[in-house]
């Protein structure tokens, strides 16, 4: 079994940072792309950013130049930090991972995400 657990949401005021964490455990030969999400009451879940084994990222429109991802891969950990928060920014934030539990079978696995609230 892998596990995703993610850590570091909470409240803040706007223009405030906050850095989440998401640690894979488990049955895990490699991981290819980690990234985070989110979901807002009575919104879709939708992409924040993405980072590849090597590095390479990918950003929302709406938080590039703000949010920044990166990961440790003997950690098996990826990082969120977010800078400059918006009211818009509240949401579910969720870690996802596209990870190979042996050289032939991949999956996608979720955690169990964690609130980010920013006040006005």
């Amino acid at each position: 079994q892998v596990h995703l657990v993610e850590s570091g949401g909470g409240l803040v005021q706007a223009g405030g940072s906050l850095r989440l964490s998401c640690a894979a455990s488990g049955s895990i030969f490699s991981i290819n792309v980690m990234g985070w999400y989110r979901q807002a009451p009575g919104n879709q879940r939708e992409l924040v950013a993405t980072i590849t084994s090597g590095g390479a990222t990918n950003y929302a429109d709406s938080v590039r130049g703000r949010f920044t991802i990166s990961r440790d891969n003997a950690k098996n950990t990826v990082y969120l930090q977010m800078n400059s928060l918006k009211p818009e920014d509240t949401a579910v934030y969720y870690c996802n991972a596209d990870i190979n539990i042996n050289r032939f079978l991949s999956s996608g696995y979720w955690g169990q995400g964690t609130q980010v609230t920013v006040s006005s």
